[in-house]
């Protein structure tokens, strides 16, 4: 999840940039096509390269540390996911002004996975459940000491508190504000994860899932990877599905009660905070935190 900046200090990237980038430092890759996707998210610039490639600029400070993260978990977790995941093949470094390390990934086809088409689904449902169960039975091995791993540990639910009470009350009038509260005291005063530490991806929505033919195909994004309580990747039950779909996701994971519940507080804080960044200025990002705020207070 992106950190708040100012955009005056973010680079300007535009296609001859990217162009001068590959042409210095994967020149094997110079005669292929460059094509701008967008929108691409807050952290990423993204350029298609050929038919089977991305390079991907993060766009501010609060984004660098993902490229490194990414090209070296995701060659060792792909193989144990039921489902297809960007995959870095090229590390870039820093030229031409512009002033953090990028990657070259495999291209991953699909489309954006939609309310519309997969909210009622219970087995898209299942097919999510299904595969946050495999990336919670990840084992790579011996970790680093935890000190040196500060790039793979979650931030607790506990350390939103002053943000989260800050935007309900921005947005009180537009949602529950009441209502809000007593879930989010609820989340917070949860039991904390008891179990041993797993893998989350950390930014489990809707933008993140591709669908081919209507079907989920891949997951993306992985920056928010890390180690720890696996709850907030439960958003992902309150940004797509309906209540029908949520209980047969619910049950395929084996969620407890207090996870569910922490899962709740993590849906209803990310997305008042993309409300109330974004909202004003994105009629898209409007329509998809309300809901997410709608279906965390259902449960």
């Amino acid at each position: 999840m992106s950190t708040e900046r100012s955009a005056a200090t973010d680079p300007a990237i535009d296609a001859a940039l990217v162009r001068r980038l590959v042409e210095t430092q994967f020149p094997q890759w110079v005669a292929q096509p460059l094509e701008l996707l967008d929108p691409a998210g807050s952290d990423h610039v993204i350029y298609r390269l050929g038919e089977e490639l991305a390079v991907r600029l993060p766009r501010h400070i609060g984004a660098i540390g993902q490229a490194r993260k990414e090209s070296e978990w995701l060659p060792r977790l792909a193989p144990h996911l039921p489902l297809a995941v960007p995959v870095p093949v090229g590390a870039g470094e820093p030229g031409f002004g512009y002033p953090w390390p990028w990657a070259v990934s495999r291209w991953v086809d699909g489309e954006v996975a939609t309310v519309e088409a997969l909210a009622d689904s219970p087995d898209a449902a299942v097919e999510l459940a299904e595969f946050l169960a495999a990336l919670q039975r990840f084992e790579p091995g011996e970790l680093p000491a935890q000190g040196a791993r500060e790039d793979l540990t979650g931030q607790p639910l506990a350390a939103r508190d002053q943000a989260t009470r800050a935007a309900i009350a921005e947005v009180d009038g537009v949602f529950d504000a009441a209502a809000m509260t007593e879930l989010w005291n609820a989340a917070i005063s949860a039991p904390e994860w008891d179990g041993p530490p797993v893998w989350f991806h950390g930014d489990f929505h809707t933008g993140n899932l591709l669908t081919v033919d209507g079907r989920l195909s891949a997951v993306i994004d992985f920056g928010g990877l890390g180690i720890g309580d696996p709850a907030c990747d439960l958003m992902i039950a309150f940004t797509l599905m309906s209540p029908g779909s949520r209980a047969a996701f619910r049950a395929a994971l084996g969620v407890n009660d207090a996870t569910w519940t922490r899962g709740r507080g993590w849906a209803l804080t990310t997305a008042l905070s993309a409300y109330t960044h974004y909202a004003t200025v994105n009629p898209q990002v409007a329509a998809q935190t309300t809901r997410q705020i709608t279906e965390a207070l259902i449960g």
